[in-house]
């Protein structure tokens, strides 16, 4: 499948402009294909981050984890314990 391209017009402020020189300057890209790089690392982030959330909160809910989690703390409090301050 073909990807289409869609153009996007915006605007930016003095720090989004010198932000945007600067990347492309240092990856050696023309701004439009920094901004297109910036864009699709940044929704890649949000989907690893939302998906370690997803991770998080089903271990939580796991009564197995819970139980090993409250073993784990126990055994270092009372290591911890034994360290002197």
């Amino acid at each position: 499948m073909a990807s289409a391209s869609h153009p996007l017009s915006l605007r930016l402020g003095a720090d989004g402009w010198r932000a945007l020189e600067d990347l492309a300057r240092k990856r050696g890209l023309t701004r439009a294909e920094a901004a297109r790089q910036a864009i699709a690392e940044t929704a890649e982030r949000e989907r690893r981050r939302s998906g370690l959330a997803a991770e998080v909160a089903q271990l939580a809910d796991d009564p197995v984890d819970r139980v090993e989690r409250g073993r784990v703390m126990s055994e270092m409090d009372a290591i911890a314990a034994e360290w002197p301050e």
